[in-house]
């Protein structure tokens, strides 16, 4: 049985002025086994995001199942944690304190948060930074502050909605080697959406397409590129490549370099 099944979903939204019905999804049908760590890419307003919040019980789906260890989706859960783009940090609570927040809500003692929250803290490499205020810190460290958050709870699946989208280039380099490193070492079950092709090539073990409104599954292509991987050596791995070429071909997108 697979980990996270995603089976025939569909969402119409209906404008309460009008009436008019509007096809979002139609009939996305997805499986990711345990340990996995799959991108789900499209085109602008496909409905990545909103597949997303459906797996994280954010949003009912109209039609369709999600289940996690084959118990459907009902609702949010802490087995499901979420790293958004806006990183979502308290801005009056210390490092510290949000990543031990979740931990805290869980019911957990303040001595085995502080020390889980710290554990978390030097994973993500923000040792030393654990009394700075958000505004304090950069948007790559505040981001780093939020997967701490997320992976201090222990989710069975992190869904990841366009992590890096706030920060610039050369962070968000940084930022994909730092989670792909996190990964490696805990191989949480990952959902990650992303305009991104490059950045779904370099992170993913599958890549999952999906077509233009109303949206169904393109395409689902295994990343057969060893781990652990780096920027350098992806301008010249012809596996990158050609997936890379293959992928701007179904999104419309020719021509465009490798980025540096």
């Amino acid at each position: 049985m697979s980990f996270l099944t995603v089976d025939r979903l569909n969402q119409v939204y209906t404008d309460v002025y009008t009436n008019e019905h509007t096809v979002a999804i139609d009939d996305v049908s997805f499986t990711i086994p345990a340990g996995e760590f799959v991108s789900l890419i499209g085109p602008s307003g496909c409905g990545k995001t909103t597949v997303l919040n459906i797996v994280a019980g954010f949003v009912e789906a109209t039609g369709g199942a999600v289940q996690l260890e084959g118990v459907p989706v009902a609702g949010p859960g802490p087995d499901r944690g979420v790293v958004f783009q806006d990183f979502a940090l308290f801005p009056w609570k210390t490092v510290l304190a949000n990543v031990a927040f979740g931990l805290k809500m869980n019911g957990v003692g303040k001595a085995e948060r502080q020390a889980t929250a710290q554990e978390m803290i030097d994973l993500v490499g923000l040792s030393g930074f654990e009394r700075k205020f958000p505004h304090e810190l950069s948007g790559g460290m505040r981001q780093r502050a939020a997967v701490a958050r997320v992976l201090a709870t222990e989710p069975s699946i992190m869904l990841m909605d366009e992590p890096f989208a706030s920060v610039d280039a050369q962070t968000r380099r940084v930022l994909q080697q730092e989670v792909l490193r996190i990964w490696d070492l805990r191989r949480t079950t990952v959902l990650f959406v992303t305009h991104d092709v490059d950045e779904a090539v370099f992170m993913s073990d599958r890549v999952i397409v999906l077509s233009t409104r109303p949206s169904q599954v393109q395409a689902d292509i295994r990343i057969p590129i060893e781990r652990p991987r780096s920027w350098t050596d992806m301008h010249t791995n012809e596996d990158f490549v050609s997936i890379r070429r293959e992928l701007m071909g179904m999104l419309g997108v020719e021509g465009a370099e490798v980025a540096p």
